[in-house]
């Protein structure tokens, strides 16, 4: 009442008056949201004063506010899916912002101090750093190498040998030494540098010494400071050291406890399966996924591209989203699974191999790879356009019909890269596409058909070169590629350099042109089953633009940064600046000199006595809510 007489000494009649009240009531109810206020709304008040620019803003982010409460929440899947709430904001919007506030923190978080990091290693793998660790810090110092702490993929590929007998591991190392296609460096006491000692190779070595010695000649300033060891590198794209679920198990539940288990109590390995590496209770194994067909499909419909009935879905968690163990759909559309069909036996014991890439269901070793590494000066003087100038909005790729080797008994018209060419140059039928609200206040709403002859010449411009090959051709399956989809030139980088948006797509194994890619001031869409040596050290929705094997969610995602160019740029200057500042070769160099550190230790005989023995300052002041 007191609110209402107020309002009534500005009238001077009654019916004035009763507008008054009403416009009071409104403005109490809109309080309490019931009448919510759209963020461009202004709100008249009346006063003997005005209302300062600060007060205003307040009052504008109050009422968006009050919007957004009205908005419902997206569901966050333990599969690393966000599955899309149409009464909700558009979910990138979401996503980003969360990522940057996670990257941001992590970056806040750093070690500063040896001491620190010291400090850190052992709160999050529950032992001391490896000896040389003091050594492997000065140099992260002299080189500013930033995130010191982010070395996970290292625990990631060794944690599982902590669990072997180290003399069982030195079996096991001699018998890996003796397998196809393997090289073998040496570091002895008496020599301050890694010598090439043994391959298998057949035929000509050359080209993969090469690959062998450019990892190693990241180091080659600070090799002489690591320790004796033995390192068998594979010469293939892609992994193939394939785990046994209870082998590798048993190692880990030994290393956690801080034992070891012998070689001789593995259990046999009797079964064929990629599903051999997944937990008992995994979907891959409650629902194994049947292989598709090897003959062309019936229907020319997307239907055999994307499942449309499904809920729309976002990558929250890019790394949760490569396990076939929990994403079972990736062992019958990508090609690393498709080559082995169900796939072939597990390795009978952990063999500590390194190669080029592995998948969470491999136990290969993964060093650094400079493979395409380029500087941003190189991008720039070969070409490469700033963000403005990039006059393309289609999304752009061009690739080899690599992946697999195609043949009549595999179904490679299924495998990552043949569903992508497909799909991007298919023009009858719908696609199912979210709409782009124009700010994270409004619902998205349910998505909309859209024909894919409109769509496709529009958005994607996405097509193989060349001509077809790792292809049968004595049977014809080259010529049926052929015929299948039309092949263009190879692009140049100042062609590519026009595109705002490119696709970064597996092949064989890992991607060879992230690197120059993210470096190029396009906004990056990357889809891969493949985590890499940096994966703990970049944030997807900050640096690059993640997307699913199935690609359910990629025009989605191209459809979002059309309509927000803004965010696009952000993104894409971001990745550059990442590139610039994570992903020199002194970074690379710092990963491979912690990696052999680590992979000495747990290699030794005397783990104890390859462990760094100092202390590090008021470690009992050392709270674990520090880090949460």
């Amino acid at each position: 009442m007191v609110a209402t007489k107020r309002a009534c000494r500005f009238f001077s009649i009654r019916s004035t008056c009763i507008l008054a009240i009403v416009c009071v009531i409104v403005s109490t109810l809109r309080s309490f949201s019931i009448y919510p206020i759209p963020p461009s709304t202004h709100v008249q008040v009346f006063s003997v004063v005005d209302i300062s620019p600060p007060l205003s803003q307040t009052l504008q982010r109050n009422s968006t506010q009050r919007r957004s409460h009205l908005l419902e929440e997206h569901t966050y899947a333990t599969n690393g899916l966000l599955f899309v709430n149409p009464n909700g904001p558009h979910p990138i919007f979401e996503l980003i912002r969360k990522a940057e506030q996670e990257w941001n923190t992590k970056i806040k978080r750093a070690s500063k101090t040896l001491d620190e990091a010291i400090m850190e290693y052992t709160w999050r793998y529950k032992r001391a750093p490896p000896l040389g660790f003091d050594k492997w810090w000065d140099y992260t110092v002299k080189h500013n190498v930033q995130l010191p702490d982010e070395y996970d993929e290292i625990y990631h590929d060794l944690e599982p040998f902590w669990g072997i007998d180290p003399g069982d591991l030195a079996h096991i190392q001699d018998e890996l030494e003796k397998g196809f296609d393997i090289t073998t460096v040496a570091k002895t006491p008496s020599s301050p540098e890694f010598e090439i000692v043994n391959t298998t190779m057949r035929g000509d070595p050359a080209s993969a010494f090469r690959r062998i010695n450019d990892i190693l000649d990241l180091i080659s300033d600070i090799e002489h400071e690591l320790p004796p060891m033995r390192i068998s590198f594979s010469h293939h794209d892609n992994p193939n050291m394939l785990s046994d679920w209870r082998i590798r198990n048993m190692a880990l539940e030994a290393a956690r406890n801080g034992k070891t288990v012998k070689q001789e109590n593995f259990p046999p390995i009797h079964k064929v399966g990629w599903i051999e590496a997944c937990p008992p209770t995994s979907p891959a194994r409650q629902n194994p996924p049947l292989l598709p067909p090897t003959s062309p499909p019936t229907e020319p419909s997307l239907a055999q591209f994307l499942n449309t009935s499904s809920p729309k879905s976002f990558i929250a968690t890019h790394r949760a989203t490569m396990d076939p163990c929990v994403h079972p759909e990736l062992l019958v559309t990508h090609g690393q699974f498709l080559s082995y069909n169900k796939g072939p036996y597990p390795q009978r014991s952990l063999m500590p191999r390194f190669s080029l890439c592995k998948t969470s269901l491999h136990h290969d070793i993964r060093p650094p790879v400079p493979y395409g590494w380029v500087s941003h000066i190189d991008l720039e003087s070969k070409g490469d356009l700033p963000w403005a100038q990039k006059v393309d909005e289609r999304l752009n790729w061009r690739g080899s019909t690599t992946g697999l080797f195609a043949s009549p008994e595999k179904a490679w018209r299924h495998a990552h890269r043949s569903r992508l060419v497909s799909l991007a140059n298919a023009i009858e039928g719908n696609l199912t596409i979210l709409s782009v609200p124009e700010n994270e206040w409004e619902m998205v709403g349910e998505p909309e058909d859209m024909r894919a002859a409109r769509v496709n010449p529009a958005w994607v411009d996405i097509a193989f070169v060349g001509k077809p090959i790792t292809c049968d051709d004595a049977r014809e399956t080259c010529k049926e590629m052929g015929e299948t989809w039309e092949f263009r030139r190879t692009q140049k980088l100042k062609e590519e350099g026009k595109y705002k948006f490119i696709f970064d797509v597996d092949g064989n194994g890992w991607s060879g042109r992230f690197q120059r890619l993210i470096t190029s001031n396009s906004l990056i869409f990357k889809a891969t089953i493949y985590a890499e040596w940096y994966s703990s050290r970049i944030a997807p929705w900050v640096h690059y633009v993640p997307i699913q094997i199935s690609y359910a969610d990629l025009y989605d995602a191209v459809a979002f940064f059309r309509t927000h160019d803004d965010l696009a740029e952000r993104i894409a200057t971001q990745g550059k600046e990442w590139s610039q500042n994570f992903w020199r070769k002194e970074d690379m160099a710092a990963y491979l000199y912690r990696l052999l550190l680590e992979y000495a230790r747990v290699t030794s005989v005397d783990r104890d006595a390859m462990s760094y023995n100092g202390s590090a300052a008021h470690e009992d002041d050392y709270d674990d809510e520090d880090l949460l």
